[in-house]
């Protein structure tokens, strides 16, 4: 939103009020949009329906309370552009096999000019096919480089992980990290992320570290010779879905370890600006015999590569552009 402000754009962030949010507030009321809360579907219409029906472009993103209800008012109040944002599409799909909608739903779906997905690839031609939506567009998540970019820091951990417990990440986390710090006891490891079981049998040499607040991520990656980088497994599975502690931890010049999927190449170069490992056996590798030179290269070259195509200013011209593209066919349409 800031960098859309910084286009010229006005613009307006309705929010749930919800009591979870309304006790963990990051930022109030930033400068660069206007911020209003609502505490009801029948608020929402009362307050804001000309707000909607006058704007440009109007989206709504996923995990939005009563989102199937708010996108059917949106579209068919909306008078220009809508759109939905997918934040978790590999996620939300499944989700629609199994008949839950818990913010969308499949007849919604082509009522929206737009869903923009943080998942690329094929699946934005399923989004088209399999669910009818006039236009589908990839809009990755993205890395602010105010808050992200290289610090010198003591060097804590020869690898660390950023993530919260979660089944289908664990078994990765023991593989990549794990096994590696109990066969390299010299090594140093860390693991910073909530709700992981008690039962976890953590290594000696890997520090555990249960919460780590925004303000401290950077300092995070810039604490490490290597980070280590674990897809969900509906991402895997879709590919193309690059997370954003991906492009924070580039941002930050840190060297990433990453499990493989597909599209991961359209990201970053394999081998020059991220490392691929399968077992154990790769990681301790890449820990134990990388030239420093070589390492801090890696990471210099993925700092371009992210700086160079993935900041939020980029997905602000990406959005534009879509916008345009959306009008466009509209037009061409009619005549």
């Amino acid at each position: 939103m800031r960098e859309l402000a910084a286009r010229g754009h006005d613009i307006l962030f309705l929010e749930r009020d919800v009591p979870w949010y309304a006790a963990n507030r990051d930022f109030p009321n930033p400068p660069y949009c206007r911020t209003q809360l609502y505490s009801s579907l029948d608020e929402l219409k009362d307050c804001f329906t000309q707000d909607v029906r006058e704007a440009d472009f109007v989206m709504v993103g996923s995990y939005v309370p009563e989102g199937v209800a708010v996108g059917e008012w949106v579209t068919a109040t909306a008078r220009n552009v809508t759109a939905f944002y997918d934040i978790d599409t590999p996620v939300t799909l499944a989700k629609l096999e199994r008949g839950e909608t818990e913010y969308l739903c499949p007849d919604l779906i082509p009522k929206y000019h737009l869903y923009l997905s943080f998942t690329g690839g094929p699946t934005l031609k399923r989004i088209e096919q399999q669910y009818g939506s006039p236009m589908a567009r990839a809009l990755y998540c993205s890395v602010d480089p105010e808050l992200y970019y290289p610090e010198q820091f003591p060097l804590l951990w020869n690898l660390g992980y950023m993530g919260t417990y979660s089944d289908d990440r664990q078994p990765t986390l023991e593989n990549l990290l794990l096994e590696p710090a109990r066969q390299w006891q010299e090594g140093d490891f860390v693991v910073a992320g909530s709700q992981y079981p008690n039962n976890i049998k953590w290594p000696k040499n890997v520090e555990q570290i249960e919460h780590l607040p925004p303000a401290r991520h950077r300092w995070f990656y810039n604490s490490q010779r290597f980070t280590l980088n674990i897809t969900r497994a509906d991402m895997v599975q879709a590919g193309y879905s690059p997370s954003v502690r991906l492009f924070e931890a580039a941002a930050c010049g840190t060297p990433i370890i990453s499990d493989y999927w597909q599209g991961l190449e359209k990201i970053l170069k394999i081998g020059k600006e991220i490392l691929i490992a399968e077992s154990p056996a790769d990681t301790l590798r890449y820990l134990q015999e990388t030239p420093e030179a070589e390492r801090i290269a890696i990471g210099d070259r993925a700092q371009a590569r992210v700086l160079g195509q993935h900041t939020a200013a980029h997905r602000a011209v990406q959005l534009e552009g879509y916008v345009l593209e959306r009008i466009t066919l509209y037009s061409s349409f009619k005549n």
